[in-house]
């Protein structure tokens, strides 16, 4: 199973839960860093472990000019690219699409950015 959600338990609005990804099971809430370009600066991935990192955030549409998508299959994915064992979540690309409307071609099949 690809993801799967559960709620452990809950306190008026709040909520605690596990979310099991294919690389690492997530305990929420959790404090998910930004590594828009494939890297957390300042930080090691032994240091974002150490802290605790659970989980880290990747911009695709920044992924994809900078290292660039040919450079990601290279390295046999973003995980070797980066080094980390853990969960990743990228983005659909989608807020790009809307702010950078003027850089986009939008079409049935998809949405093509102009570099």
């Amino acid at each position: 199973m690809a993801l799967h959600f559960e709620v452990l338990g809950r306190f008026n609005r709040a909520r605690a839960a596990r979310l099991t990804l294919p690389h690492f099971v997530s305990q929420t809430p959790l404090f998910m860093p930004v590594g828009t370009q494939g890297t957390i600066k300042g930080l090691t991935t032994n240091q974002l472990e150490d802290i605790g990192c659970q989980i880290i955030l990747g911009n695709t549409y920044h992924l994809a000019l900078r290292p660039t998508s040919e450079l990601l299959d290279e390295a046999a994915g973003l995980h070797k690219f980066m080094n980390w064992p853990r969960a990743l979540l990228t983005d659909s690309g989608g807020f790009q699409m809307v702010s950078l409307l003027h850089l986009a071609d939008i079409t049935e099949e998809g949405v093509t950015f102009q570099f």
